[in-house]
């Protein structure tokens, strides 16, 4: 059973940053693409950033390329988004998802187990 653990989320100033951490356990995860999704209430799930786990290789947003860092711990089996330079409207719930097929969609249908979620509120 794939489980997928975030944590890190919590109130910072626009402008500030924040570190979330996704810890997967399971099963191996070398074939796998993990993802960082965000949603506020009435809206669809919005794709953040992604990476393959077995080449590292990211995908970001338009909205957070430059502000966020997507890595990877394979000795932890965890995944990180370095968030800086953090804007009021980022404010939402975030949720890292895995894909065991490894394509690292940017369409949340396409990922099979999703964390719990963590909040994360920018106060202007």
């Amino acid at each position: 059973q794939v489980q997928l653990v975030e944590s890190g989320g919590g109130l910072v100033q626009a402008g500030g940053s924040l570190r979330l951490s996704c810890a997967a356990s399971g099963r191996t995860f070398s074939s796998y693409a993990i993802a960082w999704f965000r949603q506020v209430p009435g809206k669809e799930r919005e794709f953040v950033a992604a990476i393959s786990w077995s080449r590292g290789s990211t995908d970001y947003s338009d909205s957070v390329k430059g502000r966020f860092t997507m890595s990877r711990d394979n000795a932890q089996n965890t995944v990180y988004l370095q968030m800086n330079s953090l804007k009021p409207e980022e404010t939402a719930v975030y949720y890292c998802a895995a894909d065991r097929r490894g394509y690292g969609s940017r369409r949340y249908e396409a990922y099979d187990y999703w964390g719990q979620g963590t909040q994360v509120t920018v106060s202007s």
